[in-house]
């Protein structure tokens, strides 16, 4: 599945509207990911707060009921290749670094993280840090309980 110039500027819409969410200010949002949900069947990309609430959706039309077998990994790689493009404009988000974009299913299941920014290192793509929230997850349960 190659992106079309419809579907890379669906996704560059759907990303600057995420972006214009969090303006440059002073008082920056205290978040950790960003959740983008993408569905198979109807096409929709839809992004989350840490919270669950919506932030932007849109339909990418060239993934309506896409029954590609390769289609989450096809997916990451066109959303990559946008974030990758426009990184000044995330790395400007009014959002508390470090900070990143997970992409998860339309079950919440984690399929990537697309893009994971601190202050003076900027992670495009790949999972470097696979296994990192169950990580996190152990660590907060453990402390919790002592």
């Amino acid at each position: 599945m190659e992106a079309t110039e419809l579907t890379t500027l669906q996704t560059e819409r759907f990303l600057k509207k995420i972006v214009e969410k969090f303006p440059t200010c002073d008082d920056t949002s205290i978040m950790t990911d960003v959740h983008v949900r993408i569905s198979q069947d109807s096409g929709e990309l839809v992004a989350f707060d840490d919270d669950d609430k919506e932030i932007t959706r849109c339909v990418v039309e060239q993934w309506i009921g896409n029954q590609d077998e390769n289609f989450y990994e096809k997916a990451t790689a066109i959303l990559r290749k946008v974030w990758r493009n426009n990184h000044e404009a995330i790395d400007a988000m009014g959002i508390l670094k470090p900070f990143s974009f997970v992409l998860e299913d339309e079950e919440k299941t984690f399929i990537a993280e697309l893009y994971v920014a601190d202050d003076d290192t900027v992670i495009l793509g790949g999972d470097l840090m696979e296994g990192l929230d169950q990580d996190l997850d152990n660590f907060l349960t453990d402390l919790l309980e002592d």
